[in-house]
């Protein structure tokens, strides 16, 4: 599909994904095989990475960078920031070098302000592991620029989904759109360790989703955040993301915003028993 101003630049996609649980996908942890799966073969063709209509860069909104207001990694090179404990020293020497991209950052942080927000672009914060974990399994040879965007502390559902709005306009000179989260289900507290997840919560999870994957596939854009912005209204929203804990969340809400009017689609990897979801407009 191309953009609708005349010319041959590709429309770029938009997908959210669940990023797995800290550095395990690289550590080659059994229960992340699928989601490691699908980063490596239906993320890739989705993206159109390694085809002449592969992305000039990604917009990657992480549910590991809560601010104020929206922020957006400005520097031409960032570090990585290893934002998880306990876990094997080499999990701390991963590298991904991917480039950033400061103009691109700069017209975000434009569009943003034209639109309202009072954006902030930050060329210092490393990138977190919902960007290097994912990302260097959907595209190891790091050719690909990365701007890394912040979701907000608010939780507004309406706030995000503008964001996305205004991402989606880069879409038109083929920058792509991906959400970093657990859009499913993110409860510290009641994720299963090494096992699956125990039948009652299971079956709360496949209502859940049930609502949720059919308000996010809604095709018209503002019948979408319509049934978006009540989604804490949804069955067992809650158990699924905690009070004040839907940074995990709120990627999906962005994308939802930045895929507007094109085609969207939705695929569950198995993990711990049940599928955890992600969605993408093509």
């Amino acid at each position: 599909m191309t953009a609708t101003n005349g010319t041959n630049v590709p429309l770029a996609p938009v997908i959210c994904v669940s990023h797995g649980g800290g550095p395990m996908p690289i550590l080659g942890e059994p229960g992340h095989k699928n989601m490691v799966n699908s980063w490596q073969t239906r993320v890739r063709k989705i993206l159109k990475l390694g085809t002449p209509e592969a992305p000039k860069a990604i917009i990657l909104v992480t549910a590991h960078w809560t601010t104020d207001r929206p922020t957006i990694s400005s520097g031409a090179k960032h570090e990585l920031y290893y934002d998880y404990y306990n876990f094997p020293p080499e999990t701390y020497k991963i590298k991904y070098d991917a480039p950033g991209a400061p103009s691109i950052a700069k017209d975000i942080y434009n569009r943003l302000q034209k639109a309202g927000f009072s954006p902030k672009l930050d060329d210092k914060r490393g990138w977190d592991h919902g960007v290097f974990i994912p990302m260097k399994l959907i595209a190891p040879d790091e050719s690909i620029p990365i701007i890394q965007m912040s979701v907000l502390e608010s939780e507004d559902p309406e706030e995000h989904y503008k964001i996305g709005q205004v991402l989606a306009e880069l879409r038109k000179e083929n920058v792509a759109i991906v959400g970093s989260g657990f859009a499913t289900f993110h409860n510290m507290r009641l994720f299963p360790r090494g096992s699956n997840f125990p039948p009652d919560t299971a079956g709360k999870l496949r209502e859940w989703s049930n609502v949720l994957n059919e308000a996010v596939m809604t095709q018209d854009a503002d019948a979408r955040i319509a049934k978006l912005k009540h989604w804490r209204d949804f069955p067992h929203a809650y158990t699924m993301h905690p009070p004040h804990g839907a940074e995990h969340f709120l990627p999906l809400i962005v994308t939802a915003g930045a895929g507007a009017s094109s085609k969207g689609g939705l695929y569950g990897d198995e993990f711990r028993g049940a599928d955890m979801f992600s969605f993408y407009w093509e």
